[in-house]
């Protein structure tokens, strides 16, 4: 089993040295993080997502679409349909402190917007609360 926490808690694989733990993003990303790179083995890439080990990989809710697991809940709209953000599939926790709820105006989010754009003369909320309330 290669299932770890990678930092800022998200989903990671565990190295052969059984120390390093990376984010699942990083597997199969053409550059090798494990001192034996064994997170570009032929073996766990050659068919992705479906060489992946499940936990990897989390599916959006088109059936041909799917992302890594550590991007699940990340604040970013990766299936394009906000399905790794938003519903039952991704079941996130609420915004998180760095960030403000609200209904995007930006395809890139889904129902928060990271904080450091409030404020910022720029509307990013529909109902503008990014700029008059947080």
């Amino acid at each position: 089993n290669r299932f770890c926490t990678a930092a800022s808690n998200r989903t990671g694989f565990l190295c052969d040295d059984r120390v390093t733990c990376i984010p699942a993003s990083w597997v199969c990303d053409r550059v090798s993080n494990c001192r034996n790179g064994e997170d570009e083995q032929e073996k766990l890439c050659g068919d992705v997502p479906h060489s992946l080990p499940g936990y990897l990989v989390f599916l959006c809710s088109n059936p041909t679409s799917w992302v890594y697991a550590d991007q699940r809940c990340d604040g970013m709209n990766h299936c394009g349909d906000c399905s790794d953000e938003t519903g039952s599939l991704a079941s996130c926790p609420p915004c998180g402190w760095e960030w403000w709820s609200c209904i995007p105006v930006h395809y890139e989010y889904c129902s928060c917007i990271p904080r450091r754009l409030c404020q910022d003369g720029i509307q990013h909320c529909l109902s503008w609360s990014d700029e008059y309330v947080c």
